[in-house]
């Protein structure tokens, strides 16, 4: 990605969403392991990740997409659905990224 962008999403937000929680900003000492392991967002949550600042791997685990990657550079942000194993892979040592939790309003 050039960054300022959105990545060419795999998922499209559905309408009529509100967000209820973020978290970060996190770098790579404060970066929650977990986010590092396969993992997914519960049934009706959506997330916005966004790159502020150095460069992210974002994983697709689930069987449909054979590990692909989609590399998120400062300024873009990614769509990620309910449901879909993923997880962060860990690109440059320098970053940034915060994370917005989206459900149905």
């Amino acid at each position: 990605m050039t960054g300022d962008t959105q990545p060419n999403q795999r998922y499209q937000l559905p309408p009529r969403l509100s967000s209820y929680r973020k978290i970060g900003p996190f770098d790579a000492e404060s970066l929650p392991p977990g986010l590092l392991r396969e993992h997914r967002l519960k049934e009706g949550t959506w997330a916005n990740l966004t790159v502020m600042e150095g460069e992210i791997g974002f994983v697709w685990d689930d069987a449909d997409s054979d590990g692909a990657v989609t590399i998120l550079v400062a300024g873009d942000r990614l769509h990620v659905p309910p449901l879909i194993l993923h997880h962060l892979e860990l690109r440059e040592e320098t970053f940034s990224l915060e994370i917005e939790f989206l459900t149905a309003s």
